[in-house]
């Protein structure tokens, strides 16, 4: 009795091990990447699920562009996403967030001018020229180079618009050390920009940004600094 319950004691212990091997192994048919992106993605999953049997081709293991950078890039051209499709899918949570850029290394001469203006196609380039062609993947990057070639620039769809009668300096804004989030929104967050609502309401009046209850509502609450007088913006 000893001797049969010593067996399929054994036994029971050998076949859990056949079974904890089997499910240590890879099963299903390999997912294969078809780009680096694709690549990143399957990485990832397999990461979460051991288990998962992928198989990432020699041209395709690469490590740039990152995942992040695809995902942004994905959802900087998303139809679907609040806010106008840009000639370039360019991400200011990939940007701005993920890197750490600097709003005036793109926006140059905030601080010194009305407008903020936008980056040019060399201040662009002056960075992915020196990225890795594996970047070249992504469809934006390149529409970025053909107009670099091409001396082309880049046609951005403006998304804050104001009327002519009203004159916004940002260079006294940010010479007031009002970050560039209070009225844009919060930029390093966002993969595709758009016209950020505020759930302001003044004197019973919805109020979006940047429109004039809202802009008169930060100047009240910085009434040491700003003026409310009509001819401050009004001129």
């Amino acid at each position: 009795m000893v001797a049969v319950a010593a067996g399929v004691l054994a036994a029971g212990v050998w076949g859990a091990l056949q079974a904890s091997a089997r499910e240590a192994e890879p099963t299903g048919t390999p997912q294969v990447a078809t780009s680096v992106c694709d690549a990143q993605r399957l990485k990832a999953l397999k990461e979460q699920d051991p288990h998962l049997s992928i198989e990432i081709p020699a041209e395709f293991n690469q490590q740039w562009p990152s995942l992040a950078a695809c995902e942004s890039h994905e959802a900087a051209w998303d139809p679907d996403a609040p806010g106008p499709i840009q000639p370039i899918p360019f991400s200011h949570k990939h940007h701005a967030g993920e890197f750490g850029i600097d709003c005036q290394y793109c926006h140059s001469g905030t601080d010194r001018s009305r407008a903020a203006g936008v980056p040019s196609v060399q201040v662009c380039m002056g960075c992915h020229s020196q990225f890795p062609a594996s970047y070249d993947e992504l469809e934006g990057i390149q529409i970025l180079k053909q107009h670099w070639e091409e001396q082309k620039p880049i046609e951005w769809n403006q998304i804050y618009r104001l009327p002519e009668h009203v004159k916004f300096r940002h260079n006294r804004h940010v010479a007031a050390g009002i970050d560039c989030q209070r009225c844009h929104g919060p930029v390093e967050k966002i993969d595709k920009l758009y016209l950020v609502p505020d759930t302001f309401w003044w004197y019973g009046v919805p109020v979006k940004k940047p429109e004039m209850g809202w802009c008169i509502e930060c100047h009240r609450q910085n009434d040491q600094q700003a003026s409310q007088d009509c001819l401050t913006c009004h001129y």
